[in-house]
């Protein structure tokens, strides 16, 4: 079997495992990797992109509900603007 890398970040990280001594070569790394996927998923629920509906239950399934997430809101100072109309030589407020 072939593998082909096509993105250069990965293979660049992949190289770097490697010549780290981490691994021994590209096989061992793919067995660890592989390894330490979950059995119980199945493959096409790995990378289905999650929804805002899903944070949300996440949220609320959350052993924290004391902490607040909502965000500060603070009022951001505000100056008065003068514009200088130049065809009439005055200043509109």
């Amino acid at each position: 079997m072939n593998i082909e890398i096509h993105d250069p970040e990965l293979e660049r990280r992949v190289r770097e495992a490697i010549n780290s001594g981490r691994f021994h070569d590209f096989e061992e790394m793919l067995a660890k990797a592989l390894g330490d996927l979950p059995e119980d998923v199945p493959a096409a629920d790995r990378h289905e992109p999650r929804s805002g509906s899903a944070l949300v239950e996440a949220l609320q399934a959350s052993p924290y509900k004391e902490i607040d997430l909502e965000p500060k809101r603070y009022r951001l100072p505000v100056r008065d603007v003068w514009l200088l109309d130049t065809t009439a030589r005055r200043c509109v407020r």
